[in-house]
């Protein structure tokens, strides 16, 4: 009896979960950056053993003995960054896949990180999409994380969606499938990453808090946990070139704020999909977050 229940419980959350269509946000990002050759603007870091390449598709695995993990060959200190993700379905509780902005490796214990990561889920459950920003070694002595976390209006392990950060002087844009689902703004240089940053993927093993605050662990009953990347997107201001480069815009009307439409869609997401915002957690300390 307990197979057809749970295959009734998968059906409903499907239909009830994923019926949505998102709203045109009227401007599309992505249709503006080439594609890049993996091995044209990323190394293997960490797991060589545990990640493949075939064709276009860069695939990562998570098993008892390690993930795996790439960056990129050169620093940026803005631009647009994205690339196109395939999750694994069924059990991948405990399990963290990422595509993020860092410099943790150039200024440990003081490092600044933009993020977008996949917090594994259990059957019949939907994966979370957390964002995340720290700044100056927020995310290292006395973690200050600016988390906020979204369900997603289709099914993120039945093909590829495309998932993006935009860093420009202003402002940090998050976008799923081009619709804008955050911004991050920059309200004083305290609070905002200025010092470049390298872009990172990566599956590892968050069993600690990535599941329901680290309730439900990985379980390797279940290994391997894979991760597929593709359709690698980047547009930027290396740290090297000089300080007239500009990232591309944010919106149709360039860098300076989102259009009224992207807005909207904005508003969309955050209304129909949004289940954790920091600001709103009266268990923080909202002095350490002054941007709320």
């Amino acid at each position: 009896m307990a197979f057809p229940l749970i295959l009734l419980a998968l059906l409903v959350f499907s239909h009830c979960c994923y019926s949505q269509r998102s709203p045109s946000p009227g401007y599309y990002p992505s249709s503006r950056v080439l594609t890049s050759p993996f091995d044209r603007d990323f190394r293997t870091q960490w797991g060589f053993q545990h990640q493949r390449r075939e064709h276009d598709i860069i695939t990562l695995w998570l098993d008892k003995s390690s993930g795996s993990g790439f960056k990129s060959i050169r620093p940026y200190r803005s631009g647009y960054f994205g690339a196109s993700i395939r999750l694994q379905s069924g059990y991948t509780a405990g399990v963290d896949t990422s595509f993020f902005l860092s410099n943790h490796q150039e200024h440990p214990g003081d490092h600044d990180e933009v993020d977008i990561e996949f917090l594994g889920t259990t059957p019949g459950k939907p994966y979370s999409l957390q964002t995340n920003v720290f700044v100056r070694g927020s995310g290292d002595r006395n973690v200050i994380g600016r988390e906020m976390k979204f369900n997603l209006w289709f099914d993120p392990t039945r093909d590829f969606h495309h998932y993006a950060i935009l860093w420009n002087p202003n402002q940090i844009v998050f976008y799923v499938d081009d619709v804008p689902i955050r911004t991050y703004d920059r309200k004083n240089e305290a609070i905002f990453p200025t010092r470049p940053m390298w872009v990172y993927g990566s599956i590892w093993d968050a069993s600690d808090w990535a599941t329901e605050n680290g309730r439900i662990k990985a379980d390797y009953r279940y290994q391997p946990f894979v991760a597929q990347y593709r359709n690698f997107k980047i547009a930027g201001c290396t740290a090297y070139v000089s300080n007239s480069c500009r990232p591309p815009p944010a919106a149709p009307t360039g860098n300076r704020g989102l259009s009224h439409q992207q807005m909207g869609a904005m508003a969309w997401a955050q209304r129909n999909f949004l289940v954790y915002n920091y600001c709103h957690d009266p268990k923080r300390d909202h002095t350490q977050t002054p941007e709320c």
